[in-house]
C-alpha cells in the first residue's frame, strides 16, 4: 500500500474518520460525552487537530481516508495558542463549563508527560474507518510513516488510550516509558517512545481492531 500525504480537500473525509474511529475510544468517547448523549460535536473537535497537522505537512491518509495519521514533525506544535483557546471555548460550548474543565486538566496531563529533551515525531493520531477495520490498513499506513522518519534518523512518540492496541505499537518498536489517567474515567494512558530504526523499518494510536 502506498500513502500519500493530505491535500486540504481531504480535511473533510479525514476528520470524518478520526470522529467515528475514536468515538468509542476508551479515553476521548468519554472525554466528549456529552449529558444529552449528543455526537455532532465530534467533527468540529477533532477538525482542529487535522488542520493544525495539515498546516505543519503532517497529515497522511490510505485509500482515501480508509486509514489517516494526524504527525506533529519535530519542532512543532498540536495546536497553536490561538487554537488551543479557540478549542477552549468550544469546549465550553458544547460540553459545558465542568467538561471544559475536565478537558483542559486532560490536556495538562498530556502535556506534562510529553517528552521534551530531544526532538522527534509526534503521533498524534491514527484512526482507520470503522468500515475497514481488521484489514490491517491503520497498521500499513503507520509503517510506511515510520519508515519516512527512520530515513531521516527521527524518534518518534505517542500517547496510546486503548491498552488493547499497546501491543500492536510494540511490534513496531515503540516502548512503553510512562502512563498517567484520563480525567473522568480514570482510564490509563500509556506513553511510548520508538528509537529510529536503522536502515528504516516501521509502526501508533491504531483504531484497527
Amino acid at each position: 500500500m502506498l500513502s500519500r500525504p493530505g491535500r486540504s480537500s481531504d480535511i473533510d473525509a479525514v476528520t470524518r474518520t478520526i470522529a467515528l474511529a475514536f468515538a468509542s475510544d476508551p479515553v476521548w468517547g468519554a472525554a466528549l460525552a456529552r449529558p444529552d448523549r449528543r455526537v455532532d460535536h465530534h467533527q468540529a473537535y477533532w477538525r482542529r487537530f487535522v488542520e493544525s497537522s495539515f498546516e505543519q505537512h503532517g497529515l497522511w491518509l490510505l485509500d482515501d481516508a480508509a486509514a489517516v495519521s494526524v504527525w506533529i514533525p519535530p519542532g512543532g506544535q498540536e495546536l497553536s495558542q490561538a487554537a488551543a483557546t479557540e478549542l477552549n471555548r468550544f469546549n465550553v460550548a458544547t460540553l459545558g463549563e465542568a467538561g471544559a474543565a475536565e478537558m483542559a486538566e486532560l490536556f495538562d496531563r498530556f502535556e506534562a508527560d510529553h517528552p521534551r529533551d530531544t526532538a522527534h515525531a509526534y503521533l498524534s493520531l491514527l484512526a482507520t474507518h470503522p468500515d475497514r477495520r481488521g484489514r490491517g490498513i491503520g497498521q500499513a499506513l503507520l509503517a510506511e510513516n515510520l519508515a519516512r522518519w527512520d530515513a531521516s534518523g527521527v524518534p518518534a512518540y505517542l500517547e496510546s488510550t486503548n491498552p488493547a492496541n499497546d501491543h500492536r505499537y510494540e511490534r513496531f518498536g515503540f516502548r512503553p516509558i510512562g502512563s498517567f489517567t484520563a480525567v473522568r474515567d480514570g482510564a490509563p494512558i500509556t506513553t511510548m517512545w520508538r528509537t529510529a530504526a536503522k536502515g528504516g523499518s516501521g509502526a501508533s494510536e491504531v483504531r484497527d481492531t
